[in-house]
């Protein structure tokens, strides 16, 4: 009895219209499912599995596009079929997408409201798989001078010299700040540690005239703004 060669599945095996590449040129990239865009990085399967079958399966071992997002060089290399060429291509088409996703053009973005913050700093922020606190300072019509990356770790008012925070406006004559932070879990419901701080930001911002706008907490996906929540605060 002969053994049986492994079957082998490629892309060009799918009809031409269920092809990825042939699908985002007549539908666009938004057509396309997570695996049909992350088969055109791939290019090639493997053994058994063509490169749309790959991508499904690397998006459940990682945890969908949250994992993918957050996941090292390293930790790609170790998903079967990948290897260090092809997760090397995935890290750079994640890094290109966050800097055009933070690319600023020549006049600086302004903040209105929460989401103007979260679109500046979502992308990167709900990657992180440490708790951040970022700080942007912002001039007298709310533009946005620059953002400190101040804290990494657990957040509170204990741990947070709530003086630091206002360090970066002070050298910037600002007029306000915004805090934002994350929380590696996804979920952006705001702790009693982050109100406490809050408060003791808003209040320390009385003292030194400079206005404390909000503080977002940022999770996958989604945020919370705790000022248009207020929980008491403003």
């Amino acid at each position: 009895m002969t053994e049986e060669t492994p079957t082998t599945y490629r892309i060009t095996d799918l009809a031409v219209v269920e092809r990825p590449r042939e699908r985002l040129a007549s539908l666009g990239a938004q057509a396309l499912s997570a695996a049909e865009l992350l088969a055109i990085l791939l290019r090639v399967g493997m053994q058994g599995e063509n490169a749309v079958q790959l991508g499904h399966r690397l998006l459940q071992e990682v945890g969908g596009l949250a994992g993918l997002h957050r996941a090292s060089l390293n930790e790609l290399c170790q998903v079967k079929g990948l290897g260090a060429a092809k997760a090397a291509q995935l890290k750079a088409a994640i890094e290109l997408g966050k800097r055009i996703h933070t690319t600023q053009p020549e006049d600086r973005p302004e903040i209105h409201e929460p989401n103007d913050v979260a679109s500046l700093v979502q992308y990167e922020m709900s990657a992180l798989t440490q708790e951040q606190l970022w700080v942007l300072v912002l001039d007298t019509r709310n533009r946005v001078l620059h953002i400190e990356k101040m804290y990494k770790g657990s957040l509170n008012s204990s741990t947070v010299r709530v003086g630091e925070l206002f360090k970066p406006a002070i050298a910037r004559n600002a007029a306000s700040i915004v805090m934002v932070h994350n929380h590696p879990s996804g979920d952006p419901s705001p702790s009693p540690e982050d109100l406490a701080l809050t408060r003791a930001v808003l209040q320390a911002g009385k003292l030194l005239d400079i206005i404390l706008l909000d503080h977002l907490v940022i999770g996958w996906g989604r945020f919370v703004s705790i000022k248009e929540k207020n929980f008491g605060i403003w």
